[in-house]
């Protein structure tokens, strides 16, 4: 295709190389961002298409507008996430943004100090 590109530029002109150097500078500019930002972009929109289909029923899933929930139901057109209150809502599978996993992080001050009760 580059090639074809070349040979009409070069048909269509009779002047000097200038005028392909500066198709070639386009060429490799073009490629340059595609394989740097559209190639990447690319990518990574797959594989959040990938996460979106792993959410199962019994899953927490985050949507893409922070709402949190359990996943209750997976069909063809819609997903189902439950509240904690109970209420069902039916979501667009590219809605999904992940799968929520929360971190619960125990800390120093919850665990009891049992040095504290051997004191008399």
């Amino acid at each position: 295709m580059i090639a074809t590109v070349f040979i009409l530029a070069k048909a269509a002109t009779k002047s000097s190389g200038s005028t392909e150097d500066l198709l070639l500078i386009y060429v490799v500019i073009f490629a340059g961002l595609y394989f740097f930002f559209l190639r990447p972009r690319r990518r990574k929109q797959a594989a959040q298409r990938l996460n979106q289909k792993k959410v199962e029923v019994g899953d927490r899933a985050q949507t893409i507008g922070g709402f949190v929930g359990t996943v209750v139901k997976v069909g063809d057109e819609f997903t189902t996430l439950r509240t904690d209150s109970g209420a069902e809502l039916d979501f667009i599978h590219t809605a999904i943004a992940r799968k929520y996993e929360s971190v619960i992080r125990e800390s120093a001050d919850d665990e009891p100090d049992s040095q504290e009760g051997d004191k008399q």
